[in-house]
């Protein structure tokens, strides 16, 4: 057999067992096994331009690790600036080319010097393997306009950028990464959706960017992540060492913000001394190029409605539900209480796949607690369904369906479904927000979330307050691109709460003469729907 025959059997054996671990008698044996086949190969056969300049093996650093570890089929990765991400991402898609044959990857990048300068990483992975492997198995027969061709392994790769509108078009793409989402130009979502559709279901999906605003087709995606089934990895600044100023003085006092930062990461003085420096000169911008949380890392434009310090410590109080149902479509944090009243806000949508989503907000009538969400594209009928499913669970709550558009399909459906407990305005069911009600609904939400922050604990609605925005002509929304169902629900729920408010007794009991519903109140039990209407 051949040097180039031998080379390229091998070169397939590899591939075959890429996220195998060697045998523990090997070099693994001093990291406790956790090296795959694949890192391997990155690490004795890939070379990069290191910061000063020189080639170097390639050594991942802390956030290439993690990725490595927890990454799938398929992922969303939102970084701060320079982590590397990207040179790691080709370097293992690099791999998976030369060791499975019959291999396309594609790597899009936002614009067409950073296309450049993929293509070079991926051309100094290949120049700087050892000369026989690049003469024999893996000698190219294209290696020009971002794009190498291996015909021995029948294997290409390919770097494109966003403003191509035929890149992947007529291709079956193995491995696609897409850079910089967040600032590809034009309708970013169309060219995406484009990409995607090349890709099988075995294929591997990097959606990777720095976020730039709040909205867009980046930030869609990393907040639908739950419900596409994307692996979300967020990799704040720290995670790379060099963001620190070794000679670091006078940097105690650390101010609150900056303790918290300490207690919660373990951020060291140089590593506080070199944050100071980036937020002095890059202002507003810090939070962006450098995030600390996959939250406050998407700036708004525009002023937002919501207190984000409020916001912000909400984050830090809200924990995580305590169980998920519907594919987490329902939020749990509060089960139902015997003796305790709910009310259920309802933001009914269309239920298309493309539209606004539903959301229903489960509140404590007391408290005000949030205690579940429900949150989905469900039709008129499904959304019915789940609010009767919803509030039986919540001891028979009051539900607060705005009747606004698609709320009125919602109604019907309950009606002919048999739950009577449903909120009335006047003789009609529903709640109506209107030009003139809605404002003082936001602005309410707003009041609690200033004075107790802890009562939200939806991340989901956190989120949609640091996107709401008061626009220039003075009404209130969600930026372009963001959503505002967990706004609008949780704000019909308080509305609706302050107009009940004094009419649960000093025993926990409802003067239900007073409440403006219609049908029977009933305490929390395991009656059925059906059998409520007939008592």
């Amino acid at each position: 057999m051949t040097g180039a025959a031998a080379d390229l059997c091998l070169l397939k054996r590899l591939g075959r067992a890429l996220n195998s671990c060697p045998d523990k008698s090997s070099l693994t044996a001093a990291i406790n096994g956790t090296l795959t086949i694949q890192d391997l190969l990155i690490e004795t056969l890939l070379k990069v331009r290191s910061k000063t300049r020189g080639l170097v093996l390639l050594t991942p650093n802390r956030a290439q690790q993690e990725y490595g570890r927890k990454c799938g089929q398929r992922n969303v990765v939102l970084k701060a600036r320079q982590l590397g991400v990207t040179t790691y991402v080709a370097a293992r898609f690099f791999i998976k080319t030369i060791t499975q044959p019959g291999t396309v990857t594609v790597q899009v990048a936002h614009d067409q010097e950073s296309a450049e300068e993929i293509f070079r990483i991926v051309h100094r992975f290949w120049e700087n393997l050892p000369e026989g492997v690049q003469t024999g198995a893996l000698m190219t027969s294209r290696a020009n306009v971002r794009q190498i061709v291996f015909p021995r392994v029948d294997s290409e790769y390919r770097v494109a950028t966003a403003a191509d509108p035929n890149a992947g078009r007529g291709m079956t793409i193995h491995n696609l990464h897409c850079s910089e989402v967040a600032r590809w130009p034009g309708d970013g979502a169309e060219t995406l959706s484009s990409l995607r559709s090349a890709v099988p279901g075995n294929g591997e999906i990097v959606l990777e960017s720095t976020p730039n605003g709040a909205g867009g087709v980046f930030y869609d995606e990393w907040q639908r992540a739950d419900e596409t089934g994307y692996v979300r990895h967020f990799f704040p600044w720290w995670y790379d060492e060099a963001y620190a100023i070794q000679d670091a003085r006078n940097v105690h006092p650390l101010s609150p913000e900056e303790r918290a930062l300490v207690d919660r990461e373990g951020l060291r003085d140089a590593q506080i001394a070199w944050r100071r420096v980036n937020r002095a000169e890059l202002r507003g911008l810090a939070a962006q190029e450098f995030g600390e949380d996959s939250s406050s890392c998407f700036l708004a434009s525009g002023e937002c409605v919501f207190d984000l310090t409020a916001v912000d410590r909400a984050l830090q109080l809200c924990g995580e539900p305590v169980e998920m149902r519907d594919n987490g479509r329902l939020m749990i944090w509060f089960p139902a209480q015997v003796g305790k009243q709910y009310l259920i806000g309802v933001d009914p949508a269309s239920g298309s796949s493309e539209g606004d989503y539903s959301c229903a907000e489960v509140v404590e009538r007391r408290s005000g607690i949030q205690c579940a969400e429900l949150h989905g594209h469900f039709p008129p009928r499904e959304l019915a369904t789940k609010l009767i499913e919803l509030a039986n669970s919540y001891c028979g709550a009051l539900l607060v369906i705005e009747r606004n558009n698609h709320g009125h399909g919602v109604l019907a459906h309950l009606q002919v479904l048999g739950y009577l407990h449903v909120y009335r305005q006047g003789e009609q069911d529903g709640w109506w927000t209107s030009a003139v009600s809605r404002p003082a609904m936001v602005e309410t939400v707003a009041a609690v979330l200033a004075e107790q922050p802890g009562l939200f604990r939806s991340r989901r609605l956190l989120s949609e307050f640091r996107t709401f925005v008061r626009q220039p002509d003075g009404k209130s929304a969600a930026v372009g691109g963001a959503h505002d169902d967990c706004v609008m629900a949780m704000a019909i729920a308080l509305a609706a709460r302050r107009e009940v408010a004094g009419k649960i007794s000093s025993t926990g009991g409802l003067d239900l003469a007073s409440l403006p519903r219609r049908g029977e109140f009933w305490r929390c039990s395991s009656v059925t729907s059906k059998n409520r209407n007939s008592g």
